[in-house]
């Protein structure tokens, strides 16, 4: 079984700021770093330092080399990956002292997913792998399509949410992996616990991991429901906790570990990527996450 992950990978320039930009308002930023992220390289890094074993599809510029770098350290298959004639996709991201942040995306190289090339990967994997999706690239309803028909595992984190996301056939899907906003714009509502059962009735089949930010997360399928307080940390960038819970919950479910241990390995992860700064370089490998989940739990 491998993971294939069709995702985006993009150059981020983090900006430290004393607060988000308001509109009309010009202010002078602290420090600037230039970390390697975008959805798709945070996850497929985050399940590969979680031990599972992830290809990386997608196209990256001839300004990527710092992307393809990092993931080949990571232990992730890179020969699935496309150069193409495109500045490479980036990321303008505010962050401020208490961690909050504020991003916008430059779709670049990520938005030269072809059809044909979709095509030429997946070929190369069978009804035993599974799809990791985001919605950082192009064509990602023709990847749902494509997986479906040959009967792989579908996992999709519909971020950032848009009018494709809603688009999408989700009786398609086996997991979707999102937050409290991307529920509201599927489901109409606020509340956690109505979201979950508008999923429920309108796709019964599909498992729906939900997380709730500091108030941790919610798992639910046919037959049952988990949940998880997250752990408290100082957070100082909470730029990639979603990419690194999702790379976690991830390896849980590919394991075959009880939803309860991957709930655990997965809210661990994130409580330590948002006590440091930077995106990709802040997901922990599974051998730190084990060692600080009886620290975490103490306090």
């Amino acid at each position: 079984m491998k993971i294939l992950n069709f995702g985006s990978c993009n150059v981020d320039y983090v900006y430290s700021l004393e607060h988000i930009v308001n509109p009309g308002e010009t202010l002078s930023s602290q420090k600037l770093e230039i970390f390697p992220g975008g959805k798709g390289l945070n996850q497929s890094i985050a399940a590969a330092r979680a031990g599972l074993p992830v290809c990386h599809a997608g196209c990256i510029g001839n300004d990527g080399d710092l992307l393809l770098d990092i993931l080949e350290k990571s232990v992730v298959d890179i020969s699935f990956i496309k150069r193409v004639e495109e500045k490479n996709g980036h990321a303008i991201i505010q962050v401020t002292p208490d961690g909050e942040n504020s991003i916008f995306l430059f779709a670049g190289s990520n938005e030269m997913v072809s059809k044909e090339y979709i095509d030429s990967v997946l070929e190369k994997f069978t009804d035993e792998d599974i799809v990791l999706l985001q919605n950082e690239i192009s064509n990602i309803d023709y990847i749902v399509k494509k997986a479906y028909e040959k009967n792989m595992r579908i996992v999709l984190n519909p971020s950032p949410m848009n009018e494709k996301i809603l688009s999408l056939d989700f009786n398609m899907l086996s997991y979707i992996i999102l937050n409290e906003v991307e529920a509201k714009a599927i489901t109409g509502f606020d509340d956690a616990q109505k979201s979950l059962e508008v999923f429920k009735e309108r796709y019964p089949k599909l498992k729906v991991m939900l997380t709730l930010g500091k108030r941790g997360c919610v798992y639910m399928d046919a037959e049952k429901t988990a949940s998880r307080d997250a752990f408290s940390v100082k957070a100082v960038d909470t730029t990639a906790a979603g990419d690194t819970f999702t790379g976690y919950f991830l390896a849980g479910i590919s394991k075959e570990l009880d939803i309860e241990e991957t709930l655990r390995l997965a809210c661990a992860a994130s409580a330590i990527t948002v006590s440091r700064h930077g995106a990709a370089p802040s997901l922990p490998d599974i051998s730190e996450v084990t060692a600080r989940l009886s620290e975490f739990e103490n306090n």
